[in-house]
């Protein structure tokens, strides 16, 4: 029987007809956001304990991607409503509060749970459970940014640790993260009139051939990987790639005073992103927030007479940490500067970033300062 061409061809040209109609469509729409609330996490599989990552997902079952409506369906934080038993901690910061070269029960957040429960119940029968979300790349719009997705959790205390590198503004808009979702970060910043550019240029638009079905196939792919993911982690508890060995923090300084585009002998409040940590701030409320000046590795090598580390001249470090106080007695913040609490063999493959046992060790004056926080000490 010879083969009905024209039939063939209705068909191909049909289908032609549905794929452009969809994609046209979908273009109009952009269901993005939509799609990312739609998650096997917490359902099929246990959400993650901290937001998803990733530079290697074949190694780590994890990648990084800028859906935040995804990524934050992928967090336990999402399992389902607050239970009313619950005081809500949430963690927002760095690399070093998310947790990098650990596994994820080795994160502050998971020795803050620990002290939690050694603790019992808070007066009034809840029980602190603290959820990490903290995310690599030093920023504090970046952090300002999740913090907004995470007011719709309803925490009840936020801490926030922070460290000089996060304030500068040329450091603001730099995460890929915050210049692929300019929207919510314009309305942040016309919300609170934060100094930072609206239009700035390393923001990303999907045009409209970005916003259809063929420009979308890598943000609609990385969406399809997060749950594929999903399985291999709840499977093996892996979510990062952790060598065997990585170079220790640079012990032996380089004979500069250099501090980004800022020059010494003095930082003033102007230079620093202090209206974007106030911003945080109101945002949360009624939620309090607490300030964490986070532990840094202090360097005895060459140098370091003028630089405690690669991030930081002296100068500047010291100027940071008198403003930041400043700050924080004129506006009545809750602060701590633990910025020396650790010991310099605790730091892993950076300034700031934190062992096991130096997180351990950070809990406990975290944990102090949280209940001082609430009245409780």
């Amino acid at each position: 029987m010879k083969p009905d061409l024209r039939f063939a061809r209705n068909i191909v040209l049909k289908a032609g007809a549905l794929f452009i109609l969809a994609s046209l469509l979908f273009a109009l729409l952009y269901p993005l956001p939509a799609l990312g609330r739609v998650s096997i996490y917490n359902r099929l599989v246990p959400g993650r304990q901290r937001l998803p990552y990733g530079d290697n997902p074949a190694k780590a079952y994890n990648l990084s991607l800028y859906n935040l409506e995804a990524m934050f369906a992928s967090h336990e934080i999402a399992a389902g409503s607050k239970p009313d038993d619950e005081f809500r901690v949430i963690l927002i910061g760095d690399s070093s509060t998310w947790g990098f070269l650990l596994p994820a029960d080795q994160t502050l957040a998971a020795y803050l749970n620990a002290q939690a429960a050694k603790f019992g119940p808070l007066p009034g029968g809840r029980h602190v459970r603290v959820y990490n979300l903290g995310y690599p790349v030093m920023s504090l719009a970046k952090d300002l940014l999740l913090l907004s997705y995470a007011q719709s959790f309803h925490p009840d205390l936020i801490v926030w640790l922070v460290t000089l590198e996060s304030f500068p503004y040329d450091k603001q808009l730099f995460p890929p993260l915050l210049q692929n979702n300019p929207a919510p970060l314009r309305q942040l910043i016309e919300t609170y009139q934060l100094k930072l550019n609206p239009n700035d240029p390393s923001f990303v638009s999907p045009g409209f051939w970005q916003r259809t079905l063929v420009g979308a196939r890598r943000p609609l792919a990385d969406l399809l990987r997060l749950q594929l993911y999903g399985v291999l982690w709840a499977a093996t508890g892996i979510d990062q790639e952790i060598p065997q060995t990585y170079a220790p923090p640079q012990k032996d300084l380089p004979n500069d005073l250099s501090f980004h585009n800022l020059t010494p002998p003095h930082l003033t409040e102007a230079d620093l992103a202090f209206d974007v940590l106030s911003a945080g701030v109101e945002l949360a409320q009624p939620a309090p927030v607490l300030v964490i000046n986070e532990p840094m590795f202090l360097s005895q090598g060459q140098n370091s007479q003028i630089r405690y580390n690669f991030y930081y001249p002296r100068w500047a470090y010291d100027d940071y940490r008198r403003l930041l106080a400043q700050q924080c007695a004129r506006n009545g913040w809750s602060c701590r500067d633990l910025w020396d609490a650790i010991p310099a063999a605790q730091f892993t493959n950076s300034a700031v970033h934190l062992s096991a046992a130096g997180n351990q060790q950070l809990a406990a004056p975290v944990w102090q300062a949280i209940l001082e926080t609430l009245g409780l000490k």
